[in-house]
C-alpha cells in the first residue's frame, strides 16, 4: 500500500481519476504486459489515482485469479506514485473474497459495486457494505447505481461505518444527491468523499460540482489523457470558455456516439485505446465490439478533440 491514507490522497487529487481497461491478448486471455503499459502510461500522463478492475476494466468478466493478477500489476505499475483502488462486487461472500484478494495484491482501497442481480432493501444493502468494509483494512468507496440506490439516511449510516470513506454516484439523480450530501454533512461531520461516476462524467460534472461533488471518474483519460487533463484543469481554474469548447466539440459528440450501442461505455473506450496505438484487445462477452462505422466516427471525434486543444478560445467565436 502507498503510505498516505486513501481519503486524504483523494481529497486533493490534482488530476482525473483513471479507470483503465483490462487488456486481452489475441487468444482472449489477460495480457498483463500490455495492461502494465496502459496503467503506467496513465500514471505518467497525470492520473491522480488508478481504479483497477472496475466497470471500465470489465470486473464482471474476470476470474478471481485474473482479477488478483491485474490488481497486483496495477499496484506495481503505479509504484506508489498514486493510490490504486480495486473493484469488488457480486454477492456478499464473493465481494469479501475479492476484497481480500485486492488487499493481498497491495491495493490501497476498494470500490464496492452493486450486489449481483437482487433488489435488496436498505437494511440488507447496509449490511452488505458493512460486511465488505469489515473484511479487510482497506477503505471502501460505495458505488450507487442500478440496484444499489440509497436513501440519505442509509448513506448517513454508511458514513458512520468504519472503513467506508465515500460514495460514488452512477445514478444521476441530483435531487437525491443533494439530499444525501446535506444529510451526511448535518449528521456526520467530517470529510466523506463524493464522486460523479456517470459514464463520461465530464458531461455532467458542472452540475455535480454545483452541489459539492468535485471528484469524478474519467473513462476518456484511458485513450485521450491530454483532453481529459485539459478539461480537468479548465474546470479547476474556472476557465468556462475551454470547458464549454471541449463539452461542445468533443464530449457531447462522444456521448452521443456512446449512446448508439449497449455496452459502449466500455467497448467504445477500449476501441479508443486501440485507436491511440495500444492493442488492448476486444471486450469479452456479453459485451460486443463497436461497428466499423462507429469506430470510424470515434476516430473523427478524437481527432476533433485534439484539434480543440490547439485552438485559443477566441478562435471558436
Amino acid at each position: 500500500m502507498t503510505p498516505a491514507p486513501l481519503a486524504a490522497r483523494l481529497s486533493v487529487p490534482g488530476g482525473p481519476l483513471f479507470f483503465p481497461v483490462t487488456a486481452y491478448g489475441p487468444d482472449g486471455s489477460v495480457d498483463l504486459d500490455t495492461y502494465r503499459t496502459h496503467v503506467r502510461r496513465g500514471v505518467e500522463a497525470g492520473a491522480a489515482a488508478v481504479f483497477a478492475c472496475c466497470g471500465t476494466g470489465e470486473f464482471h468478466a474476470l476470474t478471481p485469479e485474473e482479477y488478483e493478477a491485474c490488481v497486483r500489476v496495477a499496484v506495481e505499475a503505479a509504484a506508489g506514485r498514486v493510490p490504486v483502488v480495486a473493484g469488488a462486487g457480486y454477492g456478499t461472500a464473493l465481494a469479501v473474497r475479492y476484497a481480500r484478494l485486492a488487499e493481498g495484491a497491495g491495493a490501497d482501497g476498494l470500490l464496492a459495486m452493486p450486489p449481483y442481480l437482487v433488489l435488496a432493501g436498505q437494511e440488507g444493502l447496509l449490511r452488505h457494505y458493512r460486511e465488505i468494509a469489515a473484511a479487510t483494512a482497506l477503505p471502501v468507496i460505495v458505488y450507487q447505481r442500478d440496484n444499489a440506490v440509497f436513501t440519505p439516511d442509509t448513506v448517513v449510516e454508511l458514513a458512520r461505518t468504519d472503513g467506508v470513506i465515500g460514495l460514488k454516484d452512477g445514478l444521476g439523480d441530483l435531487d437525491l444527491m443533494q439530499r444525501i450530501v446535506s444529510a451526511v454533512r448535518t449528521e456526520v461531520p467530517g470529510d466523506f468523499l463524493y464522486f460523479n461516476g456517470l459514464p463520461t462524467a465530464e458531461q455532467t460534472q458542472l452540475a455535480y460540482r454545483a452541489i459539492g461533488v468535485t471528484l469524478y471518474s474519467s473513462a476518456v483519460f484511458c485513450f485521450a489523457p491530454e483532453i481529459a487533463l485539459a478539461f480537468y484543469d479548465a474546470l479547476e481554474a474556472g476557465d468556462d470558455a475551454t470547458v464549454g469548447r471541449l463539452l461542445d466539440g468533443f464530449y457531447r459528440p462522444f456521448v452521443e456516439l456512446r449512446a448508439q450501442g449497449r455496452g459502449y461505455a466500455v467497448a467504445l473506450v477500449k476501441a479508443g485505446v486501440r485507436l491511440r496505438g495500444l492493442d488492448v484487445g476486444e471486450v469479452r462477452p456479453p459485451l460486443h465490439e463497436p461497428s466499423e462505422d462507429h469506430v470510424k466516427q470515434l476516430a473523427e471525434v478524437i481527432e476533433r478533440g485534439y484539434m480543440l486543444l490547439e485552438k485559443e478560445p477566441e478562435d471558436t467565436k
